[in-house]
């Protein structure tokens, strides 16, 4: 491959720059440059690496607070969880690759954000995935579900960590251009935590972990690029993981982390080789040098141009100590790892590449990083959603018993167990709450603490409203660490959008993100990291505006968790922060009516934050046998998954004015929770001391679901009905629902 071709314009196309980001180029280093610089330019520049077009708006983000040790700009967050430990964890997108190689997309999404984790000094204690598929009977979906979530639990079961929650959708939307959003989140102690940033001039880097190969060429650039209906020739730029490499590479990393060895470590991920070493040396003010002629490789005859952008996977880069490569050496040989010396840092803020002595590029290494294009991109007022009809045709001879069991049928409602079930869930041992709750829960180890964690969002509202949909991805999680007893403590994001440069999409990002800041700013739940994953689309289409917000939260005492679940017969049910009224945008309207339509419901802040306050303080008093938030499809909903959870039925009692809101309105800031007749006057006293509405709605016993007298569903049947959709799903007999 001649490193000194001519610069066409098809060539600079082809490496996803545009002309005038090429003449930028060209003014930076005075000279047209080697096709081996090119490459490094349109890793470093492209949207998934450099945050282009979305760096200005991310800089608006909530990011500080007292528990936080580390924001945005490493790795992964880092907030402090007391008694000398810290809480590390981050989400990471590999959309693109998933749609096109789903098994591979989808293990080496969660082989990334594991090294994202462990690369800070932490032990990977659990993880999540939020996944959006598309319209059930789209003829690819039953291929890109059974592949994508064989590839999450093949690769989290055989490395090792417990995968406790997350969240899987359908929507017509992403037909051609899924969701599989990973998150990790791990403990380390907060004197034993490391960053990427490099010090110190001639100190050896190192190259750790598996061979460079070819796969995952072009993977950051493809990821930054909008589909057309040429994608599946894109599969070779899919990276291949290798779970049992992963582990092994995290002990080896975690063992010489007890050495004092590394000044600094960065994970080979999006852009490999490139993006890792110019981020260390960056940080550093220094610069880096490589001799590539040094790095492992599996393939013959791999180029420097090649080994500069592969997305091999299960790889590291540090900058060690000098004198200690042999301890180094020793431990990862002992691992049956590959080490090797493949550079050093250098004081003439460089990066210079060298194969057999031949240069092959020598760039200013801030400037790579520094000067990459940042946009302030045009947007407009996002649409209107279709105004909500002025009298909704409520089918009014099917009896709302029998509305409910549609409903918990639907591809919206139904149980995920089908997916959860093939993740290894209680792997570690510390797992105190697996999927199909609020919230997972992982138990600190050798502490009383617990860990809760969870993924949210509602791509319906952020398209409706995207301040408000915004602001409701936030308090969606928020709520929903509460719900387990968790005081939550900081969030990770994940931005899905679709093209940048169309200014109503861009107006979508930007109005989320404004949403989310507000909500973060007043909840005091700050951003600590995330990504961004942009031109999710396909020929022009995009898919919903998708902020996933992955929070985590901490619980002093595990033995004071709370469960979706029912705990026994004869208790109160209380509906807490009023009565349904929302309809716009809701599920009930979108599986009853087969409409979206109308705004989606108000997120009121300083409600959401009164009323979290009363459900914790609830909990810590021993008043509270079991909470669920309201969310998707309302009260009806919640209180049917809370009998499913515990096979204890109940009987509701609502309002018939306005019975359908009341039953399945959305409306925000809302829990139902249980409790014992002889706490009910306490649990009132506390209502009227925090100003929080409560109200019974009913009382838990027997074997069915009793609304208002007339209307029963049995759990045993509505257990059957939200057990099937995915069996049916997968076995080509959803024509039969």
């Amino acid at each position: 491959m001649d490193n000194h071709p001519q610069i066409t314009s098809e060539l600079i196309e082809e490496h996803g720059l545009k002309a005038d980001e090429y003449q930028k180029i060209l003014d930076l280093i005075g000279r047209e440059p080697s096709l081996t610089e090119l490459g490094i330019f349109s890793a470093m520049w492209n949207e998934h690496c450099s945050y282009k077009s979305s760096k200005l708006w991310l800089k608006t983000l909530p990011t500080s607070g007292p528990q936080v040790i580390q924001g945005p700009g490493e790795n992964a967050g880092v907030v402090d969880i007391g008694d000398g430990q810290a809480v590390i964890f981050k989400m990471e997108s590999h959309n693109h690759p998933s749609f096109i190689e789903p098994y591979q997309g989808a293990t080496t999404g969660v082989g990334g954000i594991l090294r994202d984790v462990f690369t800070m000094g932490a032990r990977p204690v659990a993880a999540l995935n939020a996944l959006r598929f598309g319209d059930p009977s789209h003829p690819k979906t039953k291929h890109l579900v059974s592949g994508v979530v064989a590839g999450v639990g093949g690769y989290g079961n055989s490395f090792g960590v417990p995968t406790v929650g997350g969240e899987v959708n359908f929507h017509s939307r992403y037909n051609t251009n899924i969701l599989v959003n990973a998150m990790a989140v791990g403990i380390a102690d907060t004197d034993k935590i490391f960053y990427a940033e490099a010090s110190g001039v001639g100190n050896p880097i190192v190259y750790l972990g598996s061979k460079t190969g070819r796969d995952g060429i072009h993977g950051a650039s493809m990821a930054s690029a909008e589909f057309d209906d040429n994608s599946e020739e894109k599969r070779p730029t899919v990276q291949v993981g290798d779970p049992f490499a992963e582990k092994r590479l995290l002990e080896a990393c975690l063992e010489l982390m007890q050495s004092d060895s590394i000044i600094a470590i960065q994970d080979m991920g999006a852009a490999g080789l490139t993006c890792s070493a110019v981020e260390m040396g960056a940080k550093g003010n220094l610069g880096v040098r490589l001799d590539l002629e040094k790095v492992p490789c599996r393939e013959e005859g791999m180029t420097p141009y090649e080994m500069m952008l592969s997305e091999s996977q299960e790889r590291m880069l540090m900058v060690l100590q000098p004198g200690k490569e042999d301890i180094a050496k020793a431990i990862f040989e002992k691992w049956d790892l590959d080490f090797a010396i493949v550079g050093e840092t250098t004081d003439d803020l460089m990066f210079d590449i060298r194969f057999h002595g031949e240069q092959m590029a020598h760039l200013p290494i801030k400037e790579l990083g520094d000067e990459a294009p940042e946009y302030d991109r045009p947007y407009t007022t996002p649409p209107k959603p279709l105004p909500l009809p002025a009298n909704i045709d409520h089918d009014e001879n099917t009896e709302i018993a029998a509305i409910l069991e549609t409903m918990m049928g639907s591809h919206a409602l139904s149980s995920r167990r089908w997916v959860w079930e093939q993740y290894d869930n209680l792997v570690q041992g510390n797992t105190a709450q697996i999927p199909g709750g609020d919230s997972g829960v992982v138990r600190v180890d050798r502490t009383q603490k617990g860990l809760a964690m969870t993924t949210d969002v509602n791509p319906r509202y952020c398209e409706a409203n995207p301040i408000e949909g915004g602001k409701q991805a936030v308090a969606e999680a928020w709520r929903n660490l509460i719900s387990v007893g968790a005081t939550p403590l900081a969030c990770t994001d994940n931005l899905n959008f679709g093209n940048p440069e169309r200014p109503e999409i861009m107006a979508q990002f930007v109005d989320c993100i404004k949403g989310i800041g507000e909500a973060c700013e007043t909840l005091k739940f700050p951003i600590v990291s995330g990504n961004v994953s942009l031109y999710n689309e396909t020929n022009g289409k995009g898919i919903l505006p998708t902020p996933c917000i992955g929070g985590v939260g901490l619980i002093k005492n595990i033995d004071e968790m709370t469960t979706v679940a029912f705990k026994q017969k004869e208790e109160f049910i209380f509906e807490i922060g009023g009565a349904g009224s929302h309809l716009g945008q809701s599920i009930y309207l979108q599986l009853m009516h087969s409409l979206e339509a109308g705004d989606c419901p108000e997120v009121n802040l300083d409600i959401e934050a009164k009323h979290g306050a009363f459900i914790l303080e609830a909990i810590a008093a021993n008043l509270i046998t079991a909470v669920h938030d309201i969310s998707d499809g309302g009260l009806l909903v919640a209180i049917a998954e809370m009998a499913l959870a515990s096979n204890i039925g109940a009987k509701i009692s609502l309002d018939d004015d306005k019975l359908y809101e009341r039953a399945f309105g959305e409306d925000q800031s809302r829990y139902v929770i249980t409790c014992s007749a002889q706490h009910a006057e306490n649990l009132k006293e506390l209502a009227v001391k925090l100003a929080t509405p409560v109200k019974q709605v009913g009382t838990t016993g027997g074997s069915d679901i009793t609304i208002n007298t007339n209307s029963v569903i049995s759990l045993e049947k509505l257990r059957h009905t939200n057990e099937r959709f995915f069996s049916d799903l997968m076995n080509d007999k959803l024509s039969l629902n």
